[in-house]
């Protein structure tokens, strides 16, 4: 899920202030989940059919470089070796990945001709190491799709991180935010940017 209204707080479907609202907000969420759904569906179908990865945790260098959908199917070996370097590091937990995110990233990385590793720097959060970023930095959403597997915060050597998020951005592929820092964020969720 995701803050539909840009602002820090608890998620509006648990308030106990919208109880009254939450068939509202339901069905809202419930449109939000199709309008994620249809782009994905249609990404895919413009994406080869062979798809390959390379990514390499940064504070680890856990790394994989290989093929993870091939034959009209998902690898479940190469996911799982995805998921290990898409962990959440400060839990050390391990949650299955959304496929779509790697979509994500193998297409920006085409288009990019990218041939280096993407760094990753945040996969999967945890919601409780999730909350304490949040508590630290109102750059967080307390919301934030890290908590589904859907999201990678990145670096990607030899490329500028604003180039990245400008191409990520017109590709229409899922959430795209570019920090100073010098890292992107990108998701399988709907498109969007910041």
């Amino acid at each position: 899920m995701f803050d539909l209204f840009n602002r820090p707080g608890p998620c509006p479907c648990c308030d106990p202030a919208m109880a009254g609202r939450r068939q509202i907000l339901k069905a809202g969420i419930g449109l939000l989940a199709c309008t994620a759904i249809m782009p994905a569906g249609a990404m895919a179908a413009s994406l080869p059919s062979l798809r390959r990865l390379r990514a390499q945790r940064a504070a680890t260098e856990d790394v994989f470089d290989g093929v993870y959908f091939r034959d009209g199917k998902y690898d479940r070996e190469a996911l799982h070796k995805l998921d290990w370097v898409f962990r959440d590091l400060n839990a050390a937990e391990v949650t299955p990945i959304d496929p779509r995110l790697f979509d994500v990233l193998n297409a920006v990385a085409d288009r990019l001709d990218a041939d280096d590793p993407y760094q990753i720097m945040s996969g999967y959060r945890t919601p409780e190491h999730n909350a304490s970023n949040a508590r630290r930095s109102r750059a967080v959403s307390t919301v934030s799709l890290h908590m589904s597997g859907m999201a990678a915060d990145f670096r990607l050597p030899g490329k500028d991180a604003f180039g990245i998020a400008r191409t990520a951005a017109q590709m229409q592929m899922g959430g795209v935010g570019y920090y100073r820092e010098g890292f992107v964020h990108l998701d399988c969720g709907p498109p969007r940017r910041w």
